[in-house]
C-alpha cells in the first residue's frame, strides 16, 4: 500500500469512527454549543464532509452541488461520508497515477489557479484538524473509548 492509499484509508476510517462514537449521544448533544470548531459536533461533522464533497468536485471539473440535504442524521452523514471517501480516492488516484501533483486547475469558485497536489493535501490536512476538535467535542459530552486518531493506531486497527 503506498502513501496516499494510507492517507485516504486513515482518513475515511478515523473520522467514521467518531461519526459512530457520536452515533451514541442524544440529539442535544450532537446540536450543544461548544467555542470550537463549528460551534457543534453535527455542524463539525457537516463542514468536514462538505469540504471533502467540495474539493473533490472542484479537482474533478465539477460544478459542486449546492443542494443542501435536510437530514443531518449520524447515519446519513455516514453514508456521505462515503461518498465523498470514494470520490476524493477517485480523484486523488487518478492524480497520483498521472503524476499529476502539480499539475494546475482553476478553482471556479474563488477563480484562484491550484495544484492537485495542494488541493488534496488540503482535504487531507482540513479533516485532521477539525478531527481533533471533534474529538475534544466528544471528550466534553462523556464519550470515552475514543481513537487517537493518528495513521499507527488505523494501521493497527486495521490490521486485525
Amino acid at each position: 500500500m503506498d502513501l496516499l492509499d494510507r492517507l485516504l484509508a486513515h482518513d475515511s476510517w478515523t473520522t467514521r469512527q467518531l461519526l459512530l462514537k457520536a452515533s451514541d449521544l442524544s440529539e442535544e448533544k450532537l446540536d450543544h454549543e461548544i467555542d470550537i470548531g463549528h460551534k457543534t459536533l453535527r455542524l463539525t461533522f457537516l463542514h468536514l464532509i462538505r469540504n471533502m464533497e467540495v474539493w473533490s468536485e472542484l479537482m474533478d471539473g465539477r460544478v459542486p452541488d449546492q443542494r443542501q440535504s435536510t437530514d443531518n442524521s449520524i447515519n446519513e452523514l455516514i453514508k456521505r461520508l462515503d461518498s465523498a471517501a470514494e470520490l476524493l480516492a477517485t480523484v486523488a488516484c487518478s492524480i497520483r497515477d498521472r503524476n499529476g501533483w502539480d499539475e494546475r486547475w482553476i478553482d471556479s469558485l474563488d477563480g484562484i489557479e491550484k495544484t492537485y497536489g495542494g488541493g488534496v493535501a488540503h482535504i487531507l490536512t482540513h479533516s485532521m484538524h477539525h478531527r481533533a476538535q471533534i474529538l475534544y467535542m466528544l471528550r466534553l459530552h462523556g464519550a470515552t473509548d475514543l481513537p487517537e486518531g493518528d495513521v499507527l493506531s488505523w494501521e493497527s486497527a486495521s490490521q486485525r
